[in-house]
């Protein structure tokens, strides 16, 4: 798409959003409570109370977001032959709630890594049907508010999650720098409660969009989705290769020393900064473009990864990771909406799976380099807590520069 296509001149309102939306962000936001509550705290379980490495929680993370990969290209391109998106999406949220408990019993990194591959395989399977009903259920001109009003609400629950999770943790074991056993329990029995409201939400508040003809079965070729898409994937592909898993931001907040209680007015903090910028900049890519929105989110990045290897002060690290929250509000749910500009209707569903895929399949090398440059494997003791942020950054910037001189030569023939 070029440069005028990417524009409206139309004001999105959230007023004109239909009910599908709002049940959708509900789910999200029901489902981000009882998730954000558990695993913002769970790398600090598997350190403090498991002892494992960072190399083996770069593992984990990675594994839990790549096994589902393929289940998100498979779910997408499902919905699309079905012209059905909401069951799918129903199962993924439900599988998720379902094995949340498993968590209280774990004792080892091998139960925890399951139980993380069951709930991510959940999110395989509703990301990109979920994703394609709101898109579906909107207009091009409301659909990056739609898109940016989903994120507001799905963070919104997130800093609910954490804020409920840090009072946990205040009344069990005050301003503790370590995380017991029994905090991590209890926050697991807590967060039960919110997964099942987001299934209930999805399966009594969101409708079926209705199909105004029958869809033959897509085929999985990135030709027919064209090239913008293709050029969009290759970009976006190299600047999640550097964007590690938050675990590692979290493990870097308790580096320099903040308590497990700090580390979660953190994390609620910049959940609120990416609350309340995501419909703003939703809105924002409906009028000027989604490239600007992403360009200057992967930006704000950039320099925060930086500060990251920089800092050496827990304070300092605060502020960083509140401002973390700017390129989440600019740019995360701003490039997802920007797949269903870049390909045909009838063809969403596999766009946003196979986007939704290469992200999770590169989560694992992400996640794995980062553990690896922090404290190296076997007997290379690593570059140390400053070299995974060196090397995000350093493809962040990268990413930004083929966004602004590559994506838009490649994107003036519009599919």
């Amino acid at each position: 798409m070029d440069q005028t296509s990417e524009r409206s001149t139309a004001r999105p309102s959230l007023k004109k959003l239909p009910r599908n939306v709002w049940a959708v962000g509900l789910t999200s936001g029901f489902m981000d409570i009882s998730s954000e509550m558990v695993l913002n705290i769970l790398p600090i379980f598997l350190a403090n109370v498991l002892g494992v490495k960072t190399a083996v929680i770069g593992l984990i993370e990675g594994i839990a977001e790549s096994t589902a990969s393929l289940l998100k290209l498979f779910s997408g391109w499902w919905s699309d032959k079905l012209g059905a998106r909401k069951g799918l999406a129903v199962l993924g949220y439900g599988l998720s709630a379902a094995v949340k408990p498993l968590f209280y019993f774990a004792r080892s990194w091998g139960l925890i890594a399951g139980v993380r591959w069951a709930d991510r395989v959940g999110k395989g399977i509703r990301a990109a049907p979920r994703d394609a009903l709101l898109a579906d259920s909107v207009t091009k001109e409301n659909r990056g508010l739609a898109f940016g009003l989903h994120r507001a609400m799905d963070t919104a629950g997130a800093m609910i999650g954490i804020l409920i999770a840090a009072l946990v943790v205040w009344l069990t074991q005050k301003n503790a720098l370590t995380l017991s056993r029994a905090t991590f329990q209890t926050i697991v029995l807590v967060s039960l409660i919110p997964a099942v409201l987001a299934v209930l939400s999805l399966v009594i508040g969101a409708k079926e969009v209705d199909v105004k003809e029958r869809r033959t079965a897509p085929k999985f070729s990135l030709r027919h989705m064209g090239r913008p898409f293709s050029v969009y994937l290759v970009i976006v592909s190299l600047f999640t290769l550097g964007n590690s898993s938050d675990a590692f931001l979290v493990l870097r907040a308790q580096n320099v020393g903040l308590s497990v209680t700090g580390i979660l007015i953190m994390l609620a903090m910049f959940n609120l900064i990416y609350t309340l910028i995501s419909t703003p900049a939703g809105m924002l890519s409906d009028r000027i473009g989604r490239r600007h929105l992403i360009i200057g989110g992967w930006l704000v990045y950039a320099a925060i990864y930086f500060g990251f290897a920089l800092a050496h002060k827990a304070w300092l690290i605060w502020i960083l990771y509140v401002a973390y929250g700017l390129y989440y509000g600019l740019a995360y749910g701003t490039a997802t909406a920007m797949v269903a500009d870049l390909v045909p209707e009838n063809l969403r569903g596999t766009a946003f799976g196979t986007y939704h895929s290469v992200v999770g399949l590169l989560a694992f090398p992400a996640s794995l380099i980062a553990g690896i440059l922090w404290q190296g494997v076997g007997r290379w003791p690593g570059l140390g807590p400053s070299a995974p942020f060196y090397f995000g950054g350093g493809l962040a910037l990268l990413a930004a520069l083929l966004m602004a001189f590559w994506m838009p030569k490649a994107a003036k023939n519009p599919i």
